[in-house]
């Protein structure tokens, strides 16, 4: 496709300084032939911001690049949206310091966090952070972008989904995970193991339901082939399902696991998880009484001292990486970012998950509060797909989780404090004393001051 037959757009990145989301849509940017125009890239860290323009630039110079864009970092988010078609949110809810506290004082009361970014004491104190700082981001759109889709990376999904339709409830946003395609492949390797064949990840069709990082599958075909009398078919094997070996554990890196969750799930609800295993054991913690339990099913915890470093050494590695003169070699993420923008243009149409506004699409959840189903993408259009019920033992799993979201972005919004901590007590982590739990509330809040009301009383 030459230039000329290109659709012009200007995407907005909100957390332009992203350490690795951007430079995902920059490739996938660089790779998609229909669309050109500009990026704007908006950061409180503006530094960052610019490092990554110049890391755009870069990429514009590959020889797999097929569409090149201007990368521009405006000093305010309004000159950022204007004129903007698509908002791209992705940010850090406070600094990497934060997150050490999320994790580190609820340990001491014997609390673990696999992952820590959507329930918990550590999730619900990042949705604490994180619900002012969303709710500016719909104030601005309002004014600034009136039109633009938001397309939303930031964890905790559901709670940052909600906040924008909350705050401005003819928003047109959806929030974006890609942990169900993680099980969609899992999926596909089921039918390369009993098949013979290796189909795509775009071939296995499933039916998700429930919300994000707690999502399920009730119906997976492929090809014509039911996928989940396949995942059951293996899950019967001799072995499969077992106890992790202390050894095993030991060569686990800290975002593997060995499908032992995934399996005793279904087999207990006779439904399949769609999310990592990290992050179901934070909505089901029978998993995560301690960490020997958690090593029994083949999971472990990753250290806040990883992340930190990770954090800490990324820039380090772009800027090496811009020095060097070899040009950058191209591929597409597995991200669907600019398939989603496509075929919003209406460029072509789409199926995939999202996180959206219940409108009936599960039955048995809250009108309003944000589900994860899959959704038609078309013109100036994303319509989630009626997806269902989902059994008794996991609607009730998934209400009471819907419902302490529905609280805490309640509480976020209108800076309550004891409905947060209602909020608090109903999260299924939460197996302390109302005392005890009272007091790690505000250990933990008074660690995030810096981005609560000021009239909390800490």
């Amino acid at each position: 496709m030459n230039r000329k037959s290109k659709v012009e757009i200007k995407i907005a990145y909100v957390g332009g300084g992203s350490r690795g989301w951007a430079h995902m849509l920059m490739n996938d940017l660089a790779l998609a032939p229909e669309m050109t125009g500009e990026v704007a890239l908006y950061d409180v860290d503006r530094p960052m911001a610019m490092l990554n323009a110049r890391w755009g630039r870069r990429v514009n110079k590959s020889p797999q690049c097929v569409s090149r864009w201007r990368y521009t970092v405006p000093k305010t988010l309004q000159a950022a949206l204007a004129g903007a078609d698509f908002v791209v949110a992705s940010i850090q809810p406070g600094s990497i310091d934060m997150m050490k506290h999320d994790l580190e004082i609820p340990k001491r009361y014997g609390i673990l966090h696999p992952v820590g970014d959507t329930v918990g004491p550590a999730g619900l104190c990042r949705c604490l952070r994180t619900v002012p700082m969303y709710a500016r981001i719909a104030e601005a759109v309002e004014r600034c972008a009136p039109n633009a889709w938001v397309i939303s990376y930031t964890n905790p999904m559901t709670v940052c989904t909600r906040t924008l339709y909350r705050v401005w409830p003819r928003i047109k946003a959806f929030g974006c995970c890609h942990e169900v395609f993680s099980t969609q492949r899992w999926l596909a390797g089921l039918m390369k193991e009993f098949h013979g064949c290796e189909p795509t990840r775009d071939e296995v069709r499933v039916n998700v339901l429930g919300v994000n990082h707690f999502t399920w599958i009730d119906k997976a075909t492929c090809k014509g082939v039911d996928l989940m009398q396949l995942a059951r078919r293996k899950m019967r094997r001799k072995g499969e399902v077992r106890p992790v070996t202390d050894a095993e554990v030991r060569q686990l890196g800290f975002f593997q696991s060995k499908s032992q969750v995934k399996y005793d799930l279904l087999r207990r609800f006779g439904i399949l998880p769609a999310a990592g295993e990290r992050h179901l054991v934070e909505f089901v913690p029978f998993y995560l009484k301690d960490e020997q339990t958690l090593h029994r099913w083949g999971v472990v915890l990753t250290p806040y001292s990883y992340r930190e470093t990770r954090y800490a050494n990324l820039p380090r590695q772009f800027r090496k990486r811009l020095r060097d003169r070899r040009r950058f070699e191209l591929k597409k993420s597995g991200e669907e970012g600019t398939r989603q923008m496509a075929a919003i243009l209406g460029l072509h149409d789409l199926r995939t998950n999202v996180n959206l506004p219940n409108i009936g699409q599960i039955d048995g959840l809250p009108r309003g509060a944000v589900v994860e189903t899959n959704a038609y993408f078309s013109r100036d259009s994303v319509k989630p797909e009626f997806a269902g019920r989902l059994p008794p033992g996991v609607e009730a799993l998934v209400s009471r989780v819907v419902a302490g979201q529905e609280m805490i972005v309640e509480a976020g919004l209108t800076c309550d404090k004891e409905l947060a901590f209602q909020a608090f007590l109903n999260d299924p982590l939460m197996s302390l004393t109302t005392d005890k739990a009272w007091k790690l509330f505000n250990e933990m809040l008074r660690a995030t001051r810096a981005f609560l009301p000021k009239r909390w009383k800490l």
